[in-house]
């Protein structure tokens, strides 16, 4: 990479995104999660930080969804700093895309010594957390050299989806409609695309709001908005943003508004457009807009719209998106 060339990695890889999602989300997992125990959890527990924290978040939402257990975030911490709770009966999932941060590994091993068997989505063939997981799950992105993950981040929540695919049958096909229509969904309009650039190269402050799995959408979002284009950006749910965080639209604000079409969600994303709009802030909706996405497989289509806007506006602000200032590729934990 030069410097006369910013941004050239991540563009590339946004654009290998949909096919690594498409290979991440048809893996036949089947025997392998049944020889790891995973199909008899009554519970699910996922171990992730930053952007694979993001995508746990949209996984949860389809796996409780499809199959009506309870799936939440477990901080690494619990079991890397602390002595780890009771997991008989559970099951963990680590996504990691470089599986070598310390905490995940012991947070992988805790959970296992605590009764849980393990599954690990991550990029990195005999990585750390592989070595302590009853079930590896590759996302097969191949080097992701931009800091900024995007292929990967797409291709895990693929990889997740098959491993759902896996525990529920009835899943898999709709899965694999999700897969064709990824695709179909390409990028956003040319219009909306300048919009929402114009947008960020004006904002000050951003809100990423969401529902279901938008509301993973929306965090790996306003990450990416803070990380590549040094805005400040916040995530949340479109009903927890109308309780205290709606005064701050009194100041200059931009909202971007994630519609993944989930069945249930359309209410609560109109109400909250119209009450910003109605305070004069300046709203921005995205939806995929094509048939046949599982609301998973949405919010991955959403990511692969956005994150082209938000190379863009890092471009035109000056920042080189494959390499912020302050970051690396892998953030090591403890």
């Amino acid at each position: 990479m030069t410097r006369s060339d910013p941004g050239r990695f991540m563009a590339a890889e946004i654009e290998e995104a949909a096919g690594v999602f498409a290979r991440a989300a048809t893996l036949d997992l089947g025997a392998e999660a049944a020889a790891a125990g995973l199909p008899e959890a009554r519970a699910f527990y996922t171990v992730a930080r930053g952007s694979s924290d993001a995508v746990a978040n949209i996984l949860s939402y389809e796996f409780m969804a499809e199959l009506g257990l309870p799936m939440t975030s477990m901080p690494p911490s619990i079991f890397s700093v602390g002595q780890g709770v009771a997991m008989a009966g559970a099951a963990g999932l680590v996504v990691s895309q470089s599986g070598a941060s310390e905490d995940l590994v012991r947070a992988a091993r805790g959970l296992r010594d605590r009764g849980a068997p393990v599954a690990a989505i991550t990029n990195m063939p005999g990585s750390a957390v592989e070595a302590v997981a009853d079930l590896t799950i590759p996302v097969g992105a191949g080097p992701e050299q931009a800091v900024p993950a995007t292929k990967t981040v797409i291709g895990s929540i693929g990889a997740g989806l098959s491993l759902l695919a896996a525990l529920s049958p009835a899943y898999a096909a709709r899965l694999a409609g999700s897969v064709a229509a990824i695709e179909a969904a390409g990028r956003l309009a040319a219009a909306d695309h300048d919009a929402l650039r114009a947008a960020l190269l004006s904002a000050r402050h951003v809100f990423v709001v969401g529902r279901g799995t938008g509301f993973g959408a929306a965090h790996e979002l306003a990450l990416k908005i803070k990380e590549t284009c040094a805005i400040h950006a916040e995530a949340y749910s479109a009903s927890e943003v109308l309780h205290g965080p709606l005064q701050l639209a009194t100041n200059p604000l931009t909202v971007i508004l994630l519609d993944t079409g989930a069945p249930g969600t359309a209410d609560s994303l109109a109400n909250a457009a119209a009450r910003f709009r109605a305070i004069g802030t300046d709203v921005h909706r995205v939806a995929p807009a094509v048939p046949g996405l599982t609301p998973a497989a949405a919010a991955a289509a959403i990511l692969r719209q956005v994150y082209p806007v938000i190379l863009d506006a890092s471009l035109a602000l000056g920042h080189d998106p494959d390499t912020p200032a302050t970051l690396s590729k892998v953030t090591m934990t403890r």
